[in-house]
């Protein structure tokens, strides 16, 4: 992909640009816990969003994407920029939140190209945000921090294209790590590494599902949630987030909960529970119970959370009953927001390959959809290409 951004930039613009990727990501565990200052563990993906670019007079960026054929141009001086719904609010988001935080711009000639299959649930956006952040920064001779950036394209995200994500998906765009894991505290942004085990892969099914209220039920779950930290704030004075309530708590004044509110607490509570203690099955190398963890989730996204689908659900049961003879499949769960997406399951080397054949079949068999399995390990978080990797 790297050669084939800088064919279509040089064919652009007719100069040799600088490249620059950022992964897409999974969720092993801990799924909507995020924007509760929760934990998570996800791991980054070989699929990535590459971003190439030049510098150019002024202080117009002119964009173009591969994915969409279409070329956008803002002008980083513009008073008052507004979301268009377009692909491009990502790009003209994280360039104004840059601006917004003190770092002045350069005018540039960009290339896009997402290699994150979009709509999966694997986070095509936050990669394209941070690969987009990485060239603008990088354009302009400017160095910060990868905390700092995973922070502003989150705000980019949040306050101009509209979406109230938590951190995870920009956070380990920016600091995954091949072969590993990532612990992340979102309230602390403390994180620890966590090999994942030899053997493993980490297989991604694409239930081809995607729902057109997922975007609009998150803002809803999220505004749930905080509801439910309001509502027990007249019971435990100085709650900030669900994250600092207990199970006991929970089952206490359960009876003064909405049922509906009661049950996006239980969900998240005992979600933070199931992360910390999947850290520790990992760090033991205890994949059954691991396993058995990322089912936990599953349930508890399905029932209590409710942002599961049919098709998710099938994917689930196919996948298990298909690891039920040969123990090869240890765990399998809906990952990223929900209502359609992905499936992420963790499948011995061995039978990887015959797993995913097996998914495929009986998907399409069972629904009438054609999905997409994707055998995976963990991959790096953002950085640039360098020349040598596209053969020149």
């Amino acid at each position: 992909m790297t050669t084939d951004i800088r064919t279509q930039f040089s064919r652009l613009y007719r100069s040799e640009p600088r490249v620059f990727r950022a992964p897409g990501r999974v969720n092993l565990i801990g799924e909507h816990t995020d924007y509760n200052e929760g934990f998570v563990m996800p791991a980054a993906l070989e699929f990535s969003t590459h971003a190439a670019i030049a510098h150019a007079e002024g202080r117009n960026v002119e964009v173009f994407s591969t994915n969409f054929e279409e070329k956008i141009t803002f002008d980083l001086d513009e008073a008052d920029p507004r979301p268009r719904g377009h692909w491009s609010d990502y790009v003209r988001g994280v360039a104004l939140m840059l601006e917004r935080a003190g770092h002045r711009l350069r005018g540039g000639r960009m290339v896009i190209e997402g290699g994150v299959p979009i709509g999966s649930g694997l986070s095509s956006s936050a990669a394209l945000e941070v690969a987009t952040g990485s060239a603008l920064l990088a354009n302009s001779g400017i160095e910060i921090g990868l905390t700092e950036l995973a922070l502003l394209c989150q705000k980019a995200e949040n306050e101009f294209v509209g979406a109230h994500t938590g951190v995870m998906d920009q956070f380990i765009a920016c600091y995954g790590r091949a072969e590993h894991a990532l612990l992340l505290d979102c309230r602390s942004l403390d994180t620890k590494l966590l090999p994942l085990p030899k053997g493993i892969r980490l297989v991604i099914c694409d239930s081809k599902v995607r729902h057109q209220l997922a975007a609009g039920e998150y803002n809803v779950r999220r505004a749930e949630c905080e509801r439910a930290v309001r509502e027990l704030q007249r019971f435990i004075p100085g709650l900030r987030s669900l994250r600092d309530l207990s199970i006991a708590e929970l089952e206490r004044f359960s009876p003064s909960l909405d049922p509906v509110l009661l049950r996006r607490c239980r969900h998240v509570v005992t979600e933070n529970a199931r992360v910390l203690a999947g850290a520790s099955a990992l760090e033991s190398g205890d994949l059954r119970k691991f396993g058995r963890l990322m089912i936990a989730s599953h349930r508890s996204l399905r029932d209590d959370y409710e942002v599961s689908c049919r098709e998710l659900d099938l994917l689930v049961e196919i996948a298990l009953a298909a690891g039920h003879t040969n123990g090869a499949v240890h765990g399998a769960r809906m990952t990223g927001g929900g209502f359609g997406g992905s499936t992420v399951n963790f499948v011995d080397e061995r039978f990887a390959l015959e797993f995913a054949e097996i998914v495929a079949k009986e998907y399409k068999r069972l629904s009438g959809i054609t999905g997409a399995v994707y055998i995976c390990t963990a991959a790096d978080g953002a950085g640039e290409e360098a020349l040598v990797q596209a053969g020149v």
